[in-house]
Order: C-alpha cells, then structure tokens, then sequence
C-alpha cells in the first residue's frame, strides 16, 4: 500500500498553489462548503453532548461498568444493523438518508435534554436513549461516508476524508471544553439542549446542496445477496480485510480508553468535569493535528505503512498516559494519543474507500463501521468490568500493549497485500474515468 502512484491517478500540485490551497481543496465544492459549514457547528454539540452524558452517568452511579453498559447500548446497534444500513446507503438517495438521521438525532437529543432539565432523568432512560442514538448512527455513518464522494469526486476524495475528520476533531477540542464550564456551573441538560439545536445547521446545509442523481442500477438479486456480496468482497480482499481487522482489534482493546476518561478525571487525578473537558480537548487536539496532516497530502503512497506506525504509537502513548499521576501530564500525553488514532484511522478510510468499487462502497463502509464502532461496546464493556476489577490504569496499558502487537502483525504482512492493492487502486481509478465518460455522454449527447 506504499506503491507508486501515476500523475494520472493523482493531479500535481502546481508550482504556485500554496500549501494551505492543498489543504483545504475540497472546500472548493458548494457541497462540500454546505456540508462542512453544518457539520462543524452539529458536531460541537455532538461533544458536548458526549462529555455531558459520561459526567451524568457517573456522577448519578459511580460506576465505571455503568459507563461501559451505556456506550454498549450506543454502539451495539452498529453492529447489528450495519449491513443491512450499508445496503441502504447504495440502494437509495444517500443524502436524503442522511437528512433522516440527522432529524432522528436532533428528536432524541430532545429528549435527553428535556428529561434531564426537569430532574426526571436516569441511568436506565440514558441507556435506552442511547440505543436509539446508536440505531440512527448505524444508518447514518455508511451513508454519510459514502456521500462523501459524490460530494467531491475521487480526486479530492483523501482530503474531503481528512477534513471531515479535522472538523470531527475541531469540534471535539471545543466541545469539551464548554461542556466542562456548562456541567460544572448549569448541569448537563442544557448540553443536552444545545446539541439539540445544533442539528438544525447540518440539516440545513442537507437541503441547499444540488447533488446530481446517481444512475439506477436494476436489481435481480435480494437485498440478503447484496448484502452476502459486501461480506464476500471484504473477506476475499486482502488489503481491506487486513485493515479492517486492524481497526477491529483497536476498537477492541485500546479505544475504550475514553470510556474511563471519567474515572481518570476524578478518582486518578482528582478533578471534576471540567479537568474531563481539558482531558477529551486534548486528545481533539492531537487528532486535529493528524487530520490536518492527512489533508495535505496528496495520493496513498505510504499510507499502509503510516497505518502500522500509527497504531504502535497510539499503544506507546496509551501505556503512558496510564501510569501519569498529573492531570497535566495527562492532558500533554493525550495529544499524541488523539494524533495517532486519528491517523490510523483515517489513513484506513481513506485507503478502502480508494480501494472500493463504487456499487460496493455503502456496503463496505458498513463493514468498516461494524468494526470501528460494532466491536468498540464489547470493548466499552470489556474495560468496565476490567477497571473495577484491576483498576482504569492497567486496563489502559493492556490495550495498548495490545493495540503494538496488532501493529507488529499488521507491518508484517504488508508486503504480501501490496500488489492486489496496486491493482485495486488501478481498477477503482479506471471505473471512475468511465463514470465520468457515461456522465458527459447523457449531458452531451
């Protein structure tokens, strides 16, 4: 996955656009602009939101298996429904799917807040809330990621995905942070209430965008076969299974570390929710720095091997921060965590969506989210039950002992998937140039 890419495949960049215009070059698409515009001010809130519920159920329960129970009940529904949601994602319009669970999103973020400011919250209506957020979500992450392309074009493709994920990561260093200042003086309900509102950007810029209609492709098959077909292509691709189980063994072990940010905030370095937001704005900090980074390159030369370093350094940097006595040292070793899983991740996205044929794409976006996001309630679960046992510290440290190993594994067998992936980056580029012939055929006949 480091082979060498043809001028043909990836434009060069000329000799007076400046580094920041290569940056930020998706951005040139309306519907990119509109997307990202929305999504910026949504996800805010998304995080406020996520700070705000880890404090609730914490400070209602004191109980790190609780906080693990509850982003169970959010993510297992990605794994359930995924396949089903990627199905969707190719089958219908993918922008008025995501419109849908943008308005499902902001109804139950209602809710939330409204049980919260009238003091009739509890743990069991959070986790239920939860498990309808995590329904949502197992439509909405297929779908929005596979709109991505129809956004951009396979051409700014890598970056749109790296500043999708900058403007995740953005939204995560200030969403924190107001949400430590918001619990710690009004409580978690009008967090709750902000991100509420906050939907009404993104679903705004759904509905100005001017996207043209994807040719309809006649069916013969059942949606089970489809469905089938996706599973089928994932396994018999080395390159994407081999990443995809990566991404399913970090989910795994080393990602529910920030399931136990509560448990660091306040019994290991002794703070409240604001020390909390200062821990989550950190690791925002260190995976903006990595989305950034990936938005200025161009093409995937070395992004298999970045793959590898990424997620051994996210290992290193976890062991660390779980031994740290001082929220300072804490929050300083947070960055490099937060840069190194937003480039291993990232670094996979873009790669398999680089990789995919289009008709499949929904549905192998739905299998990268079963495992970035299905296999991560066990881990929530797994390091719940672990850290009231032996303590949030070691439960830390074994997973990224762990997430180096998986690494150490990864590098070494990616020698032997180099070549299918020259080929499929070859095929995918080829089936886009053709797409863009039949496009010019309809408009210019």
């Amino acid at each position: 996955m480091s082979e060498k890419r043809s001028a043909a495949h990836w434009p060069a960049r000329g000799p007076r656009e400046s580094r920041f215009q290569d940056t930020i070059r998706s951005l040139k698409h309306r519907n990119f602009q509109l997307f990202f515009s929305g999504q910026l001010i949504s996800l805010v809130g998304t995080w406020m939101d996520t700070v705000a519920e880890a404090w609730l159920v914490y400070r209602l329960t004191g109980s790190s298996l609780l906080l693990g129970t509850v982003t169970f009940a959010g993510q297992l529904p990605v794994l359930l429904i995924s396949p089903f949601a990627g199905l969707v994602a190719d089958r219908l319009n993918r922008r008025k799917v995501v419109i849908t669970t943008q308005i499902s999103s902001m109804i139950i973020a209602g809710f939330l807040a409204g049980l919260t400011l009238s003091k009739r919250i509890t743990v069991d209506q959070v986790i239920l809330l939860a498990a309808l957020m995590g329904i949502v979500n197992a439509f909405d992450i297929p779908a929005r990621q596979s709109f991505l392309v129809e956004m951009v074009g396979r051409e700014d493709l890598m970056n749109a995905i790296a500043l999708n994920s900058s403007m995740f990561n953005a939204a995560r260093i200030v969403g924190p942070s107001i949400a430590g200042i918001l619990v710690a003086g009004f409580g978690e309900g009008w967090c709750f209430f902000a991100n509420s509102v906050s939907y009404i950007a993104v679903i705004a810029g759904l509905l100005l965008m001017k996207v043209p209609p994807r040719p309809r492709v006649e069916e013969s098959v059942s949606p089970f076969e489809h469905i089938a077909e996706g599973f089928r292509f994932v396994r018999g691709t080395a390159p994407i299974r081999a990443l995809l189980l990566l991404v399913g063994l970090v989910s795994l072990v080393a990602m529910p570390y920030a399931v136990l940010m509560p448990v660091f905030a306040a019994k290991i370095l002794h703070g409240n929710a604001r020390t909390l937001g200062i821990l989550m704005t950190s690791a925002g900090l260190g995976a903006l720095i990595g989305a950034l980074l990936l938005a200025s390159r161009r093409g995937v030369d070395g992004l298999g091997r970045m793959v590898a370093i990424a997620c051994a350094s996210f290992g290193v940097a976890l062991i660390l921060f779980s031994f740290s006595p001082w929220w300072e040292l804490s929050a300083l070793l947070l960055v490099p965590v937060g840069f190194s899983v937003m480039t291993q991740m990232g670094s996979t996205n873009t790669l398999i969506q680089s990789m995919v044929p289009d008709r499949l794409r929904g549905r192998t976006m739905a299998v990268y989210s079963m495992m970035f996001l299905g296999m991560a309630p066990f881990g929530a679960l797994l390091s719940g039950w672990s850290a009231d046992h032996i303590g949030a510290p070691k439960t830390v440290a074994v997973g990224g002992v762990l997430a180096i190993l998986g690494a150490i594994v990864f590098g070494r067998h990616l020698p032997k998937i180099r070549g299918e992936a020259r080929q499929l980056l070859d095929a995918a580029s080829v089936e886009a140039q053709e797409t863009v012939e039949e496009v010019a055929a309809r408009v210019f006949p």
